[in-house]
Protein backbone atom coordinates (compact mmCIF):
# COMPACT_ATOMS: atom_id res chain seq x y z
CA UNK A 1 0.00 0.00 0.00
CA UNK A 2 1.64 3.08 -1.19
CA UNK A 3 1.93 5.61 1.96
CA UNK A 4 1.02 9.23 1.68
CA UNK A 5 3.39 11.77 1.56
CA UNK A 6 3.70 13.30 4.70
CA UNK A 7 5.89 17.08 3.89
CA UNK A 8 6.57 17.72 7.14
CA UNK A 9 8.66 14.46 8.25
CA UNK A 10 11.78 15.80 7.80
CA UNK A 11 11.49 18.89 9.85
CA UNK A 12 9.76 16.30 12.62
CA UNK A 13 12.30 13.79 12.37
CA UNK A 14 14.64 16.38 12.81
CA UNK A 15 13.00 18.09 15.83
CA UNK A 16 12.64 14.22 17.44
CA UNK A 17 16.49 13.31 16.79
CA UNK A 18 16.25 12.53 20.89
CA UNK A 19 14.10 9.56 19.35
CA UNK A 20 15.23 9.42 15.65
CA UNK A 21 19.79 8.94 15.69
CA UNK A 22 20.65 10.78 12.97
CA UNK A 23 24.58 9.06 12.29
CA UNK A 24 23.90 5.70 13.67
CA UNK A 25 27.25 4.67 11.50
CA UNK A 26 28.83 6.76 14.54
CA UNK A 27 27.29 4.86 17.16
CA UNK A 28 28.60 1.80 15.98
CA UNK A 29 30.01 -0.56 18.90
CA UNK A 30 28.72 2.76 21.17
CA UNK A 31 24.81 1.76 21.44
CA UNK A 32 25.11 0.65 25.38
CA UNK A 33 26.42 4.53 25.55
CA UNK A 34 23.50 6.09 24.01
CA UNK A 35 21.38 3.72 26.04
CA UNK A 36 23.34 4.71 29.34
CA UNK A 37 23.25 0.72 30.36
CA UNK A 38 24.46 -2.22 29.28
CA UNK A 39 21.24 -4.01 28.43
CA UNK A 40 20.85 -6.58 25.83
CA UNK A 41 19.64 -4.79 22.32
CA UNK A 42 17.35 -5.81 19.88
CA UNK A 43 16.59 -5.01 16.35
CA UNK A 44 13.70 -4.53 14.52
CA UNK A 45 14.41 -4.09 10.32
CA UNK A 46 11.39 -2.37 9.05
CA UNK A 47 9.36 -0.99 11.87
CA UNK A 48 6.55 0.33 10.08
CA UNK A 49 4.36 2.48 12.11
CA UNK A 50 6.06 1.10 15.02
CA UNK A 51 3.20 -0.69 17.04
CA UNK A 52 5.56 -3.86 17.52
CA UNK A 53 8.83 -2.08 19.12
CA UNK A 54 6.68 -0.21 20.85
CA UNK A 55 4.79 -2.76 21.84
CA UNK A 56 8.04 -4.63 23.04
CA UNK A 57 9.47 -1.71 24.97
CA UNK A 58 6.63 -1.72 27.08
CA UNK A 59 6.78 -4.79 27.54
CA UNK A 60 9.90 -5.86 28.96
CA UNK A 61 12.01 -2.48 29.62
CA UNK A 62 14.89 -4.36 30.66
CA UNK A 63 15.70 -4.75 27.16
CA UNK A 64 17.03 -1.85 24.79
CA UNK A 65 15.14 -2.00 21.16
CA UNK A 66 16.36 -0.38 17.89
CA UNK A 67 13.53 0.45 14.98
CA UNK A 68 14.73 0.58 11.60
CA UNK A 69 12.15 2.24 8.62
CA UNK A 70 13.09 3.59 5.25
CA UNK A 71 10.21 5.56 4.83
CA UNK A 72 10.17 8.79 6.28
CA UNK A 73 6.02 8.66 5.52
CA UNK A 74 5.90 5.80 7.87
CA UNK A 75 8.75 6.66 10.35
CA UNK A 76 6.90 9.42 11.29
CA UNK A 77 3.37 7.30 13.16
CA UNK A 78 6.53 5.56 15.25
CA UNK A 79 8.43 8.06 16.53
CA UNK A 80 5.12 9.93 17.45
CA UNK A 81 4.04 6.94 19.66
CA UNK A 82 7.49 6.50 21.39
CA UNK A 83 7.07 10.14 21.81
CA UNK A 84 3.79 9.68 23.50
CA UNK A 85 4.85 6.87 25.98
CA UNK A 86 8.15 8.78 27.00
CA UNK A 87 10.45 5.42 26.26
CA UNK A 88 13.91 5.71 27.32
CA UNK A 89 14.62 2.12 25.61
CA UNK A 90 13.90 2.30 22.24
CA UNK A 91 15.50 4.44 19.25
CA UNK A 92 14.38 4.65 15.58
CA UNK A 93 16.55 5.09 12.88
CA UNK A 94 15.23 5.83 9.03
CA UNK A 95 18.05 3.96 7.61
CA UNK A 96 18.53 1.55 4.33
CA UNK A 97 18.91 -1.91 6.18
CA UNK A 98 21.25 -3.08 3.23
CA UNK A 99 24.46 -3.63 5.44
CA UNK A 100 23.56 -3.45 9.39
CA UNK A 101 27.55 -4.17 9.83
CA UNK A 102 27.77 -0.52 9.06
CA UNK A 103 25.48 0.65 12.14
CA UNK A 104 26.45 -2.45 14.53
CA UNK A 105 29.64 -4.21 15.89
CA UNK A 106 30.77 -7.30 15.82
CA UNK A 107 28.21 -9.50 18.44
CA UNK A 108 26.41 -6.31 19.46
CA UNK A 109 23.12 -7.19 19.31
CA UNK A 110 20.74 -9.97 20.71
CA UNK A 111 18.25 -10.10 18.85
CA UNK A 112 16.64 -9.40 14.96
CA UNK A 113 13.13 -9.27 14.43
CA UNK A 114 11.97 -9.28 10.33
CA UNK A 115 8.50 -9.18 10.96
CA UNK A 116 6.59 -9.11 7.26
CA UNK A 117 8.92 -8.23 5.27
CA UNK A 118 8.73 -7.74 1.60
CA UNK A 119 8.63 -11.39 0.35
CA UNK A 120 9.86 -10.40 -3.33
CA UNK A 121 8.41 -13.22 -4.90
CA UNK A 122 9.54 -13.47 -7.90
CA UNK A 123 12.97 -15.30 -8.62
CA UNK A 124 15.01 -12.67 -9.93
CA UNK A 125 14.60 -10.76 -6.95
CA UNK A 126 15.95 -13.41 -4.50
CA UNK A 127 18.84 -11.23 -3.27
CA UNK A 128 16.22 -8.65 -1.78
CA UNK A 129 14.61 -10.67 0.42
CA UNK A 130 16.33 -10.35 4.14
CA UNK A 131 16.24 -13.70 4.57
CA UNK A 132 18.67 -14.08 1.82
CA UNK A 133 22.48 -15.55 1.97
CA UNK A 134 24.13 -11.62 2.34
CA UNK A 135 21.55 -10.63 4.72
CA UNK A 136 22.26 -13.85 6.99
CA UNK A 137 26.27 -13.41 6.69
CA UNK A 138 25.78 -9.99 8.28
CA UNK A 139 23.33 -11.04 10.72
CA UNK A 140 26.11 -13.55 11.95
CA UNK A 141 27.92 -11.03 12.10
CA UNK A 142 26.35 -8.66 14.65
CA UNK A 143 24.78 -11.27 16.93
CA UNK A 144 26.05 -12.20 19.90
CA UNK A 145 26.62 -15.73 21.05
CA UNK A 146 22.91 -17.22 21.47
CA UNK A 147 21.07 -14.12 19.25
CA UNK A 148 18.25 -15.46 17.42
CA UNK A 149 16.24 -13.88 13.91
CA UNK A 150 12.86 -14.13 14.52
CA UNK A 151 10.63 -13.95 11.14
CA UNK A 152 6.97 -13.51 11.19
CA UNK A 153 5.05 -13.67 8.24
CA UNK A 154 2.14 -14.35 6.45
CA UNK A 155 3.57 -15.45 3.23
CA UNK A 156 4.17 -18.93 3.39
CA UNK A 157 6.52 -18.80 0.25
CA UNK A 158 8.77 -16.40 1.88
CA UNK A 159 8.22 -18.50 5.11
CA UNK A 160 9.58 -22.05 3.03
CA UNK A 161 12.24 -20.15 1.40
CA UNK A 162 13.64 -18.83 4.61
CA UNK A 163 13.74 -22.04 7.06
CA UNK A 164 15.49 -23.29 3.73
CA UNK A 165 17.72 -20.70 3.78
CA UNK A 166 18.34 -20.47 7.57
CA UNK A 167 19.60 -24.03 7.94
CA UNK A 168 21.56 -23.40 4.08
CA UNK A 169 23.60 -20.79 6.50
CA UNK A 170 24.55 -22.72 9.23
CA UNK A 171 21.94 -21.81 11.89
CA UNK A 172 19.85 -23.68 14.10
CA UNK A 173 16.10 -23.76 13.64
CA UNK A 174 14.77 -23.12 17.27
CA UNK A 175 11.03 -23.44 16.15
CA UNK A 176 8.97 -23.35 13.00
CA UNK A 177 4.74 -22.40 13.88
CA UNK A 178 2.68 -22.66 10.35
CA UNK A 179 -0.09 -21.16 12.94
CA UNK A 180 1.11 -18.75 15.66
CA UNK A 181 -2.06 -17.61 17.05
CA UNK A 182 -3.05 -20.84 17.45
CA UNK A 183 -0.73 -21.23 20.28
CA UNK A 184 -2.04 -18.37 22.13
CA UNK A 185 1.67 -17.03 23.21
CA UNK A 186 0.95 -14.36 25.88
CA UNK A 187 4.00 -12.94 24.90
CA UNK A 188 3.35 -12.77 21.36
CA UNK A 189 3.22 -8.91 20.14
CA UNK A 190 1.65 -8.21 17.24
CA UNK A 191 2.13 -5.66 14.29
CA UNK A 192 -0.36 -3.40 12.36
CA UNK A 193 -0.13 -6.23 9.61
CA UNK A 194 -0.30 -8.93 11.82
CA UNK A 195 -3.41 -7.95 13.55
CA UNK A 196 -4.91 -7.29 9.94
CA UNK A 197 -4.25 -10.48 8.58
CA UNK A 198 -4.98 -13.01 11.20
CA UNK A 199 -8.32 -10.63 11.68
CA UNK A 200 -8.92 -12.40 8.07
CA UNK A 201 -7.92 -15.59 9.60
CA UNK A 202 -5.00 -15.99 7.51
CA UNK A 203 -2.18 -17.98 9.54
CA UNK A 204 0.65 -16.31 10.87
CA UNK A 205 4.15 -18.38 10.51
CA UNK A 206 6.83 -17.80 13.08
CA UNK A 207 10.35 -19.31 12.74
CA UNK A 208 13.36 -18.97 15.78
CA UNK A 209 17.13 -19.47 14.48
CA UNK A 210 20.22 -18.80 15.50
CA UNK A 211 23.72 -19.14 14.38
CA UNK A 212 26.64 -21.32 17.02
CA UNK A 213 28.82 -19.31 18.57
Amino acid sequence: MRQRNKPWADEYLQENNHIVISDPKSKKGNWSQLFNNNNPIHVEIGSGKGQFILGMAKQYPEINFIGIELAKSIIVSAVQKIEEENLANVFMLNENAIDVREMFADDEISMIYLNFSDPWPKNRHEKRRLTYGRFLEQYQDILGANGEVILKTDNRGLFEYSVVSFSQNGMNINEINVDLHAIQDETNVMTEYEEKFSAKGQPIYRCKAAFEK
